[in-house]
């Protein structure tokens, strides 16, 4: 039975519009460090690689190659942790040239360093890429986390953040780090921003008395 995150991980992938405390295991992933605006070329090309990678390892059987353990699949969704240089953190005014990112795409848990090897190569001879040499794989582990499903456009978030910030003093919690992750449900070059759906997390622990 083909494995699909929207179904077999609702927890993780699809919290309600109202913020959650959830647990986050240790996941995988390929990731890609950036900075400035994502409306430019350069968010735009990390993005591409990391589906480049991504799609290697789903098509693997297809082109003779089926890694240890293989199961059929849906494509997890681009993920993002965001934070500010030191410069963002003193502006008055948040400005995006001053973002910091981790683009991250998680992969099953199947995939192992070999499988990874062969993903590099398989996308390099498809299409070479020089940003691939900044890509790494990874696992993470989130741990305890707030989140909630943000609906609409990526510049009404603040309004999600503050509900969150409402449920961590009614519960007792802080935030870790000023960090937080995002998790795109749908693909923003196609969707209309009224539609969007995006996954808000923050890792989080209890205020200690």
């Amino acid at each position: 039975m083909k494995h699909e995150w929207r179904k077999a991980e609702k927890e993780y992938y699809l919290p309600p519009s109202s913020p959650v405390l959830s647990q986050i295991p240790k996941q995988r992933f390929f990731a890609i460090q950036g900075k400035g605006n994502p409306n430019g070329e350069d968010f735009a090309k990390r993005i591409e690689v990391l589906y480049s990678l991504a799609y290697a390892i789903r098509m693997m059987p297809k082109n003779g190659f089926m890694p240890h353990g293989y199961y059929e699949y849906t494509v997890y969704p681009l993920e993002a942790v965001w934070s500010l240089t030191e410069k963002g953190k003193q502006l008055d005014h948040l400005d995006k040239d001053e973002f910091l990112y981790t683009l991250m795409i998680r992969q099953p848990d199947f995939v192992d360093n070999g499988t990874v090897v062969k993903a590099f190569e398989i996308a390099n001879q498809k299409e070479p890429n020089e940003l691939l040499n900044e890509v790494v794989f990874e696992e993470f582990e989130e741990g305890l986390c707030v989140q909630i499903l943000h609906e609409g456009p990526y510049d009404d978030e603040p309004d999600s953040f503050e509900r969150i910030h409402r449920f961590l003093e009614e519960n007792d919690l802080h935030r870790r780090s000023k960090k937080h992750r995002e998790i795109y449900l749908n693909d923003f070059r196609k969707t209309a921003p009224a539609k969007l759906k995006t996954v808000l997390r923050c890792q989080v622990e209890t205020v200690m008395p």
